[in-house]
């Protein structure tokens, strides 16, 4: 497990991007924390991390986003979701099973999807803008 702080926006999308950076494809990374902690600007960086250039958005209402490149990552949000039935009704497997890397907002809406391999990323607000992320799960220096 590792702690870190950011300051601001742009120091939680670079940790993301460092994080990203060292997943396998086929990775799931589970993030838990407040409405506005920063979620989405970690899924943003880590989109960067990977390589993909494309515009990073919560998909709070479509449930999933796509961002194809060289590689792949998949962005759910769970927040609308009230359990892991719903999620494996929308193909939570087949996304699995396509080796992408999943990002998963709102992940303690549907714990019982995942299957204990996951990388588990909290981000705790501080203040406005400072944040306490911590990061189970992968080694990050």
């Amino acid at each position: 497990m590792a702690t870190f702080f950011s300051n601001n926006e742009a120091e939680t999308e670079e940790l993301g991007a460092r994080l990203s950076a060292r997943l396998p494809d086929g990775a799931v990374v589970a993030m838990y924390g407040d409405l506005g902690a920063g979620k989405t600007a970690f899924v943003r960086g880590m989109a960067r991390g990977m390589g993909l250039d494309c515009r990073v958005s919560s998909p709070t209402f479509t449930i999933v986003n796509e961002y194809l490149g060289q590689r792949e990552l998949i962005h759910f949000d769970m927040y609308r979701l009230s359990g892991a039935d719903e999620l494996f009704e929308i193909g939570w497997e087949d996304y699995l099973n396509r080796g992408a890397v999943c990002a998963v907002e709102w992940s303690e809406k549907v714990q019982d999807a995942f299957f204990g391999d996951e990388i588990t990323v909290t981000i705790e607000k501080l203040g406005d803008t400072r944040r306490k992320i911590t990061i189970e799960g992968v080694e990050l220096c």
